[in-house]
């Protein structure tokens, strides 16, 4: 398993949707750094199942212990190791599931991969339980950002069919809407569109599904302001390759654009081209279409990019699906407790992957 990203703010994660606790160990955390168990259990927060129509009833605490690297509230610069114990799982609602394969899950090719050892309650490395622990590095990177003067926020941008106004019809202008109180309402929306008029629509898209026995899927777009110019290195770390790297190991990522993405396959170069001029003796651009990544290196402009998620895949709707110990197809319909849609829990797990990345390579 590959479990660890980053080369001078390394990131490894380890533990299973059902075992004991998830962790992960960080190194690269600066000597003195505060470690402010607070603020991580206010992001880990936004990351747990809520009462919401949205999420799963499954209860999760989510409350760090801090196992070394830490002395007195601030970093001793030795890797930082914190565990989440894991509870209220369960085990026993997948028993079924060691034999019958959930479709669009890693069922199949797991146990193909791991011979038949892998642990598949709750989907065990492949769940996304593992995405609190990086959320815990991400806190981490994410103040240590901030401390420069860089901002990483993600909202949503859509709920199945409802599709709320998007950066890029915001254009370079989106950075002047995410004002200080603006970020601080997405961190405290259970649903944070830019535009919280699309809330009522989103949350009649999840019932409407969750009372088909089905899923939804959904958009995250993600804005990062204050980059300096030069982040990323050409060619196979390049901004654009890293963050997709790690955006891509969130369960349920299927999608990443840069900018315009795909769209800008569309435009002229007379349109596509962010046309530059100075502005109080800095550099900008008139639009954003490439994101503010040109060369695979940041170029001063907001970093944007879309992420799409798909649909839960354990539903209650019966499937065709296969019993590889009978060697037989078979039916499938899913009961425990699953999210109608993931989306609105992934919200900070992109800002976390994003500013783990960042601090990285910075």
């Amino acid at each position: 398993m590959s479990s660890s990203i980053g080369k001078n703010y390394t990131v490894d994660v380890f533990g299973e949707s059902h075992s004991a606790a998830i962790g992960v160990v960080i190194g690269g955390v600066p000597a003195g750094t505060e470690i402010d168990r607070g603020r991580i259990n206010a992001f880990l927060e936004r990351r747990r199942p809520s009462a919401g129509v949205h999420s799963t009833a499954r209860r999760e605490t989510d409350e760090i212990e801090i196992l070394s690297g830490v002395l007195d509230g601030r970093a001793t610069g030795a890797p930082l190791a914190a565990i989440i114990r894991n509870a209220d799982t369960r085990s026993s609602d997948y028993g079924l599931l060691k034999s019958v394969m959930r479709p669009s899950h890693s069922d199949y090719a797991a146990s193909v991969k791991y011979g038949g050892y892998n642990d598949y309650r709750g989907g065990g490395q492949f769940s996304g339980r593992l995405t609190a622990p990086l959320c815990i590095a991400g806190s981490i990177a994410l103040d240590l950002l901030q401390k420069r003067g860089i901002e990483v926020t993600a909202y949503l941008a859509a709920i199945g069919s409802v599709h709320a106004p998007s950066y890029k019809e915001y254009g370079a202008k989106v950075a002047d809407i995410l004002t200080e109180t603006k970020r601080e309402e997405l961190r405290l929306s259970a649903l944070p569109f830019l535009d919280a008029s699309y809330t009522k629509a989103a949350e009649d898209e999840i019932k409407a599904a969750r009372s088909a026995g089905d899923s939804v899927g959904g958009i995250i777009e993600c804005v990062v302001t204050g980059l300096p110019v030069g982040v990323g290195e050409p060619l196979y770390d390049s901004l654009e390759g890293v963050l997709s790297k790690v955006l891509f190991s969130i369960p349920a990522v299927k999608g990443v654009e840069f900018g315009s993405g795909f769209n800008i396959a569309e435009m002229r170069g007379s349109v596509a081209n962010d046309r530059m001029y100075f502005e109080s003796g800095a550099v900008k651009t008139r639009t954003n279409h490439n994101g503010g990544i040109t060369g695979g290196i940041s170029n001063g402009m907001p970093v944007t990019f879309r992420v799409a998620v798909k649909p839960v895949p354990s539903i209650a709707i019966e499937q065709d699906t296969v019993d590889i110990a009978a060697k037989k197809d078979t039916k499938l319909a899913i009961g425990g407790r699953h999210d109608a849609c993931i989306a609105p829990r992934a919200v900070p797990v992109i800002e976390a992957a994003a500013a783990c990345v960042l601090y990285d390579l910075m």
